[in-house]
Parts: C-alpha cells; sequence; structure tokens
C-alpha cells in the first residue's frame, strides 16, 4: 500500500480537529492553550511539507523552517508570560485571571 497525498492530508486534518477541540473545550488551562495552538500550527506545517513533497518543489519545506521558528519564539514567549502569571498569581487557570482585562 503506497502512502498517498490524500493519506497526509487526512492526518493533518485530523491533527489540526484535535488541536480545535483542545482549544475550545479546555477553555482553563494555559499550558493546554498553548499546546493546541501549536499542534495546529503544526498540522498546517505538515501539510506543506505534503504538498512540497507531491509538486516535488522546496518552497514549501523552506516555508515551514520559517513556520517553526515564529512557533518555537511563541512557545518561548508564551511560557515565560505563563510563569510569571503564576508567580504573580499563583494559579494559571483562565478563569481566575479575570484581573488582565484592560
Amino acid at each position: 500500500m503506497e502512502i498517498t497525498l490524500a493519506h497526509h492530508l487526512v492526518l493533518g486534518a485530523i491533527l489540526f480537529t484535535i488541536g480545535l477541540f483542545g482549544f475550545f473545550l479546555n477553555r482553563r488551562n494555559l499550558i493546554v492553550l498553548l499546546m493546541a495552538v501549536e499542534l495546529m500550527l503544526l498540522s498546517a506545517s505538515f501539510n506543506f511539507v505534503a504538498f512540497s513533497s507531491w509538486f516535488n518543489d522546496v518552497s514549501g519545506q523552506v516555508f515551514v523552517f520559517f513556520v517553526l521558528t515564529v512557533a518555537a519564539a511563541e512557545a518561548a514567549i508564551g511560557l515565560a508570560i505563563l510563569v510569571l502569571l503564576f508567580r504573580n498569581r499563583n494559579t494559571i487557570e483562565v478563569d481566575e485571571l479575570d484581573q488582565l482585562k484592560g
């Protein structure tokens, strides 16, 4: 059995859907929200690599390199903010962080 482009796209769609459900169903824990966003970014990157491989073009893979760089920076900044919030509020529950509203 050969793995086709459709198999890659279905896997990417499943990963994106899991990330979307993780984001909307768990609105309480900031760590899970960050992981869900990262899962959605990585599933989109997976689709870029699949199309790049299918069309024998490296531009999709180069774009994924930049997406992963931005995702790593986003994760580092998000975790730094999370650590500061935990130090100041002693919680990472989203519902208890209502004082951050402007």
